[in-house]
């Protein structure tokens, strides 16, 4: 079995928003122009490929987007500098094998070296006891709770401390910026950016 992680391609988009739109009720639907503002301006947006199959996704944005999903909001106003995992999904046939560890680990390499805390929320309706304590042994620390705009279910907020951040800033980031290799670059996003858009989040 081949696995790779890589940034998402335009081609890819199609099978990104059917994986999404068939994730079940614990992912937020998806249309077109949503998922296109995530491909001009998520920070951090990458699939997983399986013997060259879409297995899965994750998309992250940093602080500072005009992205309008009110659990984003809520740690914009709470928190200066951050990585919010928006969502993750992974196909049916590929769940239960660890690849969202694969892809946490890689969004924490990605966030670590930016920011000194990992954002995220979960449904607390329905309550799920495997996604809960997922994020509680991979770290990650409840800091409130708030329920979604027009009766929406209530979240979770969770963020994970990245100690690692403190010597990157120290060694790196305060004299020059991180050094030019290709696993520290930023992700190459089209020129042009789409609309703010409203809740989205899984």
């Amino acid at each position: 079995m081949a696995l790779a992680i890589r940034d998402v391609r335009e081609h890819d988009l199609d099978a990104v928003l059917a994986l999404n739109n068939t994730a079940g009720r614990s992912i937020l639907a998806l249309d077109a122009e949503r998922l296109r503002y995530f491909y001009d301006c998520a920070d951090y947006f990458r699939v997983a490929e399986i013997d060259g199959q879409l297995a899965g996704f994750l998309i992250a944005l940093r602080e500072g987007s005009d992205y309008a999903s009110s659990n984003y909001r809520w740690f914009a106003t709470h928190y200066p500098s951050f990585v919010y995992i928006d969502r993750i999904v992974i196909a049916n046939a590929y769940r239960r094998h660890g690849l969202g560890r694969v892809f946490y680990c890689d969004v924490t390499s990605f966030a670590e070296v930016r920011v000194p805390l990992l954002t995220c929320e979960v449904f607390l309706e329905p309550r799920d006891d495997v996604v809960l304590l997922f994020h509680g042994t991979y770290g990650f620390q409840e800091v409130g709770q708030q329920r979604m705009p027009a009766a929406g279910p209530l979240v979770s907020l969770l963020a994970k401390e990245l100690p690692s951040f403190a010597y990157v800033r120290e060694t790196y980031l305060d004299h020059g910026g991180l050094p030019a290799e290709p696993w520290l670059a930023e992700r190459q996003r089209p020129a042009h950016s789409g609309p703010s858009v409203g809740e989205t989040h899984s």
